[in-house]
């Protein structure tokens, strides 16, 4: 269930963000500066930008890749050896948000850049309504995987996910996108217009079906997600 119903709007930002729809093709890092307030970072989501540090330890930069990585919900790879994972495990959301948060920063990992203040800012999300965690949990309630992101309208952008038992983080992107589906199925949107972006397209998210889109693609399905209903 969502942590708030409907989503608290937080004051708005304060700042002039970059926009994407001007940005130069293949230009992915459109700005630097700014701050993680809510109401900065909803603006940015709705525009097509997503806060990343520019190196580490470096200033926040609001980026905007060209091409995106998207999963087209229809397109989620379920492996027969995925599908017996989903039966072993159990799904819950918005349980252990900051749990989920910080093994996603585990500093070991490649997402080590989720620090404090990420943490801080996402956490704020969530307690508005904003932002959510699909857990991934052994039958004995352990929690051994998971994902968290940011749902406005029908986007879902995913921000990172982390694993600590076999294909447990692929077992919270199967219950992410089944609720999705459910979302369009309950509310009569089309599926494909409601919008899962990851990002950046990588070997390993290929494998369960992500493919990549310009920016131009991404930006007109933005524009329709953002009307439809939010699922979590």
């Amino acid at each position: 269930m969502a942590t708030i119903d409907p989503p608290i709007e937080p004051a708005p930002s304060p700042w002039q963000l970059p926009d994407p729809r001007s940005a130069p093709m293949g230009v992915e890092l459109l700005g630097v500066g700014a701050d993680l307030e809510a109401g900065t970072l909803l603006a940015a989501y709705r525009a097509g930008l997503f806060p990343m540090p520019v190196d580490d330890d470096g200033p926040v930069g609001w980026w905007s890749p060209d091409p995106r990585g998207v999963l087209v919900l229809d397109d989620l790879r379920v492996t027969k050896s995925l599908r017996s994972s989903c039966r072993r495990f159990v799904t819950t959301v918005d349980t252990a948000f900051d749990e989920v948060m910080l093994a996603c920063g585990d500093p070991r990992r490649p997402g080590g850049w989720i620090n404090e203040e990420v943490r801080a800012a996402y956490s704020a999300l969530h307690r508005l309504g904003w932002a959510h965690s699909v857990e991934t949990r052994t039958p004995a309630g352990d929690l051994v995987g998971g994902l968290y992101g940011v749902e406005i309208g029908g986007l879902f952008a995913g921000e990172s996910m982390f694993s600590t038992a076999r294909d447990a983080s692929k077992v919270a992107l199967v219950a992410l996108v089944e609720r999705l589906r459910t979302a369009s199925e309950l509310d009569g949107s089309r599926v494909s217009d409601r919008l899962l972006d990851v990002q950046w397209r990588t070997d390993h998210l290929a494998t369960l079906g992500v493919t990549e889109i310009d920016r131009r693609d991404y930006l007109t399905r933005l524009r329709v997600a953002l009307t439809l209903q939010p699922a979590l």
